[in-house]
């Protein structure tokens, strides 16, 4: 019989309690939420406790590029429990340039330190996309660009993780410029997998929700493996469904009620947002399933009323326009719903209408010659049929 939670060891929780300075029964909870999350099997949740409530802390090491922060910032805003009572007490973060008290040189031996006292052991984490052109020049950290400084930290790093869509394939900073003859970003920037030249795992979004990197760093801590990934690197707990399957607005769309427009009554009533754009139908993400921070699940774009922009997906986020149509990548609309755009003809010129005006004369007159001619073929089939039909003699 699997494990319960609640044969964990008492004494155990106790301590854990002071540690974390959390209630019992709330870490317990979220346990079990992280074992559900990771579609793990019943009695797994004793087994994430049990690697939490671990004094075995693995040394985390944080390093940031081109990005805005937004991941980092997102994670400092997830609740039950908070950052600061769990993740920062469960890890031993010893080197993240938003949050550590340390500056300059002695920041860079707090690096060196982590990576030399854990080699082979700590979690590598990337939040930021890495510029690659002009040998890198565009992003440098202690006077080592980040190329140098991605691959000098993921050498003995046990796990590498790239956090957002930036770290996972380049994100915002990969967006190619209109202009002509561009054919890649100004900076170069790539994804953590591309500069190291090995898959890694991704956890994309623009900012990606906080609970699918934490459900990835407990799944590592219980394990001692990375949850299974896709092809893309993503954990299949969280990228393994389109968004658009789990949309709470899919039964308008399988109906054929669209907004059309921003503003407009379909809008109003929550219809499916497909037509104004929605990225939802070849999006892979849990958006729909699973709340930001603790606003709950309408914390997200199609909920509040805007079409998802799939930040998650490589070659869709920040590549395709925000109100292009989606690519349906498993269910297509019915043909007589409407299209996003009809076509529209172009109106008939003067001499284009004279000359129909000239042919549809013709072909009437053509249509009364023939019944003419019709009316006499009858008139003189029938005076033939009179005459045979009299006697020989009075002919």
């Amino acid at each position: 019989m699997a494990a319960s939670i609640f044969e964990v060891d008492r004494e155990s929780l106790s301590a854990l309690e002071q540690r974390l300075q959390m209630p019992r029964r709330e870490f317990l909870q979220f346990c079990a939420t992280v074992a559900a999350t990771l579609g793990l099997p019943a009695g797994a949740e004793a087994a994430v406790a049990k690697a939490v409530e671990s004094a075995q802390r693995p040394s985390v090491i944080w390093l940031h590029f081109q990005e805005c922060t937004g991941c980092s910032e997102s994670l400092l805003r997830a609740e039950h429990p908070t950052i600061e009572k769990l993740i920062l007490d469960v890890i031993s973060l010893d080197y993240h340039e938003t949050l550590m008290v340390a500056a300059g040189h002695q920041a860079e031996a707090a690096r060196k330190d982590a990576m030399k006292a854990h080699k082979g052991k700590y979690v590598l984490v990337v939040e930021g996309a890495i510029p690659t052109k002009e040998n890198g020049i565009y992003c440098k950290i202690g006077g080592h660009t980040a190329i140098d400084l991605l691959k000098e930290c993921a050498a003995d790093a046990a796990a590498v993780i790239a956090i957002g869509s930036c770290a996972s394939w380049g994100g915002m900073p990969s967006t190619i410029p209109s202009l002509a003859g561009a054919d890649s970003s100004p900076t170069g920037a790539s994804g953590v997998a591309e500069v190291l030249g090995k898959p890694v795992v991704t956890i994309p979004g623009c900012p990606p929700n906080p609970y699918n990197f934490l459900a990835t760093v407990v799944h590592f801590l219980t394990f001692g493996a990375l949850p299974p990934v896709d092809k893309l690197g993503r954990p299949l707990f969280a990228y393994g469904r389109l968004i658009h399957e789990s949309c709470e607005r899919r039964a308008h769309f399988d109906a054929g009620r669209f907004a059309m427009q921003f503003g407009d009554e379909g809008h109003r009533k929550g219809y499916c947002l497909y037509k104004l754009g929605c990225k939802g139908p070849e999006t892979y993400a849990n958006c729909p399933t699973l709340g930001f921070n603790d606003v709950g699940e309408s914390a997200w774009p199609v909920a509040c009323g805007h079409p998802c922009i799939g930040c998650s997906e490589k070659g869709v986020g920040f590549q395709k326009p925000i109100h292009a149509v989606a690519k349906m990548l498993n269910v297509v609309p019915p043909t007589q719903y409407p299209r996003i755009s009809e076509d529209v003809g172009k109106g008939a010129s003067f001499a284009s209408a004279a000359a129909l005006a000239a042919i549809a004369g013709a072909a009437a007159g053509g249509a009364v010659m023939v019944a003419k001619n019709l009316g006499l073929s009858h008139q003189a089939a029938e005076l033939e049929k009179a005459k045979d039909s009299k006697p020989k003699a009075e002919v």
